[in-house]
Formats: structure tokens, C-alpha cells, sequence
């Protein structure tokens, strides 16, 4: 039969239904994955389907499920590896099933309300069915929250911020709290792994290169090191960044070791950077001031971002599941939306359900080196 098409010519749903001997209706049920069909009209229906090669447009399916088959994804963050990982995966699993995500990006720092509502309006004049929000920075969370929507909506965030999760919910109707999930990497429990190990090292003196505080990822790592350094007897200096990248490190990290010299002090024995990129920028300037890694001072950064296996020396990081993060954002998306039984998240802190991350021993961690 598909010989007999003009050349281009897309086979029809009607096709698909005279070849399997069905209705055109049961051709719809099988494509929308309707429980009222029995298997064997389905396997005939797929058959004539895979013979024909047939697609099934969204325009149909939305006509048939009333839905539109789409999902809007606001994301900020996209020059970070943390967001394009998720975003990669959230976009491979929604076409599993048959989905399609509509993608916008906003500045992470300077969104306003007015943008972000207006995006959402873009949105909705595509009758999107639902809504994921990446929304790294304070300002993207409290505009999310703030936006008034009716479809189910799923937040990519961390756990502390200026604004609380508990307080971002108050922000959304107490009627839509039933299409709102949360979901974010567990920065805490990976802190908890990166003192432990620590203080097995023997690591009394450190130096932590906190992230800019707007960044809820930031906020949350600096808040877990600050608590869990004191109680394993760290003594710690913090050092704020306004940036994550690795020249303001680097610079900073100069300064420091510039004033360290002129002053007679005394070098931490650890350097812990709240992302990989600032640990680089700290590892070039100890390397300058003739400082060795781990041999005088141990380094340890957060992201496991490519190529940390191969720094001088092998850098020891946290390694957060981006991937399983983007996979629990659309399933969670699917479940409010009817369409699964979402993921069952081993942990969850301030309602949000949180991806595990691990730790990665490599050389530039090794036991303090002894201070005078």
C-alpha cells in the first residue's frame, strides 16, 4: 500500500485502520494508549502502523486526548553543565512518551515578574498541558511561584534560598498546592560526605569559596558546610564569591595567598570550592605561588563537571545525578498529569523530593599536611 502513495505523501490514520481491519477509533485508542483495546487488536494496530510507517501528528493527538502533547520548560542557568544536564534528560524522556517540550530561557539574576509571566502567557497560547521551572536564582523561584497558572507546574530548585521553599508555597494559590511538585539535588547529604571525609583526613583548617548568594544551590551548599564544619571541630573562613567562575577564584584565591605571605600566616590545610570552575581558578593559584595539591593543601570542588578527572592532580568532587534529576522532573510532571506513578525519592527535606549526590575521591584530597 505505501507504493501506491504519491511521493511525500504522509500515510493516514484511515490507512493505518483499513490495512489492520479496525475503525479509525481504535487506531486513536491504540496511538493515546487506551486501556479499551484488547491485545490483539493493538498488536494488529501496531503492525499496520510500523508497515506504513506511520506518525501520528500532534495536532491529531491533542484533538483526540484534548490535550496538547507539550510541556513548557522555563530554565535559567543554561550556560551551567548542571542545567543542560537536566534539561537533556527532562527533553529525551518526554519524547519516550510521545511529548513535546517547548523551551524558553530567562537571564537567571535579572528575570522579572513581568518576563516571567509573560512567558508563561506565551506558553498558554500554545496550550501547553504543564510546566517545569528551572529556577536556580531567588528571583526565577519567587517568580515562579508568583505566576499565576492553572496547569500542573514542577519546580527544579534547592532546598534554601532568601526565599524558603515553605514560603514559595504560600506565594501559590492553597488551591493548586495539589499540582505543584518540588524537586532538587541533596546538597546536604553530599556536604555531610565531603566533612566526614574531612575529618578523617585529619582537616582542622579550611578555606570554603561559597557561590554568589543569589544562586539557591549556593545558599544551600554554604548553609550545609557552615553547620556541618563547626560540628566536626573545622575551623573555616569563608570566602564570598559574586561569581561561579573561575577567574574570580583564581584572583581571590591570589589575594589570599598574597596576604598569607606578607603576613607570616599560616596556610588551611583544605580549599573547599562550591563548584569545580572556582576550584580550577583555586588550583591555578596555588599552583603559581609554589603551594602542591594535595601535598600542601587539599582541594575539593562540587559538580563533577568533564574533565575534573584529568586536572593535576585528578580533582576530588561531588558528583550530583543531573540526569535522574531532569528524569524525576518529568515524571513527576507525568504523574500530575494522570500519565504515571512519578518516582519514589529516598529523600526529601522542606517538600522537596531530592536526588542523592556522591562523592568522588580522587588524588587532590589527601590526609592535612602538618601546621606549625
Amino acid at each position: 500500500m505505501a507504493g501506491k502513495r504519491g511521493a511525500g505523501k504522509r500515510p493516514s490514520m484511515f490507512e493505518v485502520a483499513k490495512l489492520a481491519g479496525v475503525s479509525h477509533q481504535t487506531v486513536s485508542r491504540v496511538i493515546n494508549n487506551s486501556p479499551d483495546v484488547s491485545d490483539a487488536t493493538r498488536a494488529k494496530v501496531q503492525a499496520a502502523i510500523k508497515q506504513l510507517d506511520y506518525h501520528p501528528s500532534n495536532s491529531a493527538r491533542a484533538l483526540a486526548s484534548r490535550r496538547s502533547r507539550t510541556i513548557g520548560l522555563i530554565a535559567g542557568g543554561l550556560r551551567f553543565f548542571g542545567p543542560i544536564s537536566a534539561i537533556t534528560s527532562i527533553e529525551t524522556l518526554a519524547r519516550q512518551h510521545g511529548l513535546f517540550m517547548s523551551v524558553m530561557m530567562v537571564h537567571s539574576a535579572s528575570c522579572t515578574q513581568a518576563e516571567f509571566e509573560d512567558l508563561c502567557g506565551t506558553f498558554n497560547e500554545q496550550n501547553v498541558d504543564a510546566f517545569i521551572f528551572l529556577t536556580p536564582t531567588d528571583t526565577m523561584f519567587e517568580a515562579a511561584c508568583r505566576t499565576r497558572v492553572s496547569q500542573p507546574r514542577v519546580f527544579v530548585t534547592s532546598t534554601h534560598g532568601s526565599l524558603s521553599v515553605s514560603e514559595g508555597l504560600r506565594l501559590i494559590r492553597s488551591h493548586d498546592h495539589g499540582k505543584v511538585s518540588m524537586v532538587g539535588i541533596d546538597q546536604w547529604g553530599a556536604m555531610e560526605e565531603v566533612v566526614r571525609l574531612l575529618g578523617e583526613y585529619g582537616h582542622r583548617r579550611a578555606l570554603y569559596f561559597a557561590g554568589p548568594s543569589e544562586w539557591r544551590d549556593a545558599a544551600t551548599r554554604l548553609d550545609a558546610w557552615v553547620k556541618l564544619s563547626r560540628e566536626k571541630a573545622i575551623s573555616s573562613v569563608t570566602v564570598r564569591c559574586d561569581t561561579w567562575d573561575s577567574s574570580e577564584a583564581y584572583g581571590r584565591m591570589n589575594h589570599l595567598l598574597d596576604s598569607i605571605g606578607r603576613s607570616g600566616g599560616v596556610l588551611p590545610t583544605v580549599v573547599v570550592a562550591a563548584n569545580d570552575a572556582m576550584a580550577v581558578g583555586v588550583a591555578r593559584a596555588l599552583h603559581e605561588h609554589g603551594v602542591r595539591i594535595p601535598q600542601d593543601v587539599s582541594l575539593v570542588g562540587f559538580d563533577d563537571m568533564p574533565a575534573m578527572d584529568n586536572m593535576y592532580p585528578p580533582l576530588t568532587t561531588v558528583k550530583p545525578d543531573f540526569e535522574q534529576l531532569g528524569r524525576a522532573a518529568m515524571r513527576e510532571a507525568l504523574r500530575l498529569l494522570g500519565e504515571g506513578e512519578g518516582v519514589a525519592l529516598p529523600e526529601s527535606a522542606h517538600g522537596v523530593g531530592l536526588i542523592p549526590a556522591s562523592v568522588i575521591n580522587r588524588a587532590s584530597l589527601a590526609p592535612a599536611a602538618p601546621r606549625r
